[in-house]
């Protein structure tokens, strides 16, 4: 871990375990949900010991310095290791994870068709509950 200096990004999120697959880390970076030292990235830029990420992933938003550099991906244990993640981006993301439980969820029984008598009357006091609060 310490003989390497330098790894591209898209393999350094994948070793790092951000990512399932490379495709995945690159399609993010070319969208813009990766940022090298507040700068957007493209994924063949390299990353080295002591740059700061800000990665946006399904879940949540991380704040990290990198401090182990890898070229192989290994279990997760190893890979927590190649960063640390700030205090306050772990506390954002317990509150943003709390936000999403707490929010009100409507979601129709069946997923198909023409709303039921019922559902269309939860769905009208819903509504009707969200339109008094805003």
């Amino acid at each position: 871990m310490d003989s390497i200096k330098a790894v591209r990004i898209d393999k350094w999120l994948w070793v790092a375990r951000f990512f399932k697959t490379r495709s995945l880390a690159s399609a993010a970076i070319d969208a813009g949900h990766v940022h090298l030292n507040k700068e957007r990235i493209k994924p063949a830029r390299t990353v080295k010991l002591g740059d700061q990420l800000r990665i946006h992933t399904e879940q949540g938003e991380f704040e990290v310095v990198v401090i182990g550099i890898s070229e192989q991906r290994g279990p997760a244990t190893a890979a927590r290791l190649l960063y640390s993640e700030s205090l306050a981006s772990q506390q954002k993301r317990q509150y943003e994870r709390e936000a999403r439980q707490l929010a009100p969820r409507f979601e129709h029984p069946s997923g198909e068709g023409r709303p039921s008598k019922k559902w269309r009357r939860q769905l009208h006091e819903f509504e009707r509950k969200n339109n008094g609060e805003i």
